[in-house]
């Protein structure tokens, strides 16, 4: 008795660490950003007392060091928006559903066929399968994969609006494993 309450613990645990690294990984993709703006501009009377200031030793070798360019806003150039905005593709923005490859068909009809029904379009247990294959690939063991694709299994239920015990989760990561190794990875 002793050892399966261990056993919940460490297993809870796994579970746990994948789920904050999955986590973790949509935050770090989420924040991600290329907007760089400047929140302030100079002030044009900061750019003319400093030009003031200048001794005319100093003029006699720059002969223009009286003469400004003129101030713009930072970024003003390189954030401007074009002349005319390009019009929007007919299809915008994007389709409805993301088709699925014969390869994916096959795995999720196997997988209703286990009893198990995918949430939503599939594509959450399609990427499980494409988790599967390239832990396979990469020669990671089985117990490593085990840990993602559970927390993926569950996650996946989650959204389903499937409430699941441990042992189902588990049962399910498992079916998940064999059947995209006999229908998905190739």
């Amino acid at each position: 008795m002793a050892q399966h309450s261990r056993f919940g613990t460490t297993f809870g645990r796994k579970i746990a660490v994948a789920a904050l690294a999955i986590a973790a990984g949509g935050l770090l993709v989420a924040c991600g950003s290329d907007d760089v703006t400047a929140t302030s501009s100079p002030s044009a009377s900061a750019t003319t007392s400093a030009a003031g200031s200048v001794d005319e030793s100093s003029t006699s070798e720059a002969p223009d060091a009286g003469a400004s360019a003129p101030v713009t806003s930072p970024g003003e150039a390189a954030t401007a928006p074009p002349a005319q905005p390009e019009a929007l593709p007919e299809e915008f923005p994007g389709p409805d559903q993301v088709a699925v490859s014969g390869d994916g068909q096959r795995f999720l009809d196997a997988l209703k066929s286990e009893g198990i029904e995918p949430a939503i379009d599939g594509t959450m247990a399609i990427s499980t399968a494409d988790f599967i294959c390239q832990a396979e690939a990469e020669g990671k063991s089985d117990s490593d994969t085990m840990v993602f694709v559970t927390a993926m299994v569950g996650t996946e239920a989650s959204a389903a609006g499937r409430e699941l015990t441990q042992e189902q989760v588990t049962a399910d990561a498992q079916t998940y494993v064999d059947v995209a190794h006999a229908t998905y990875c190739r």
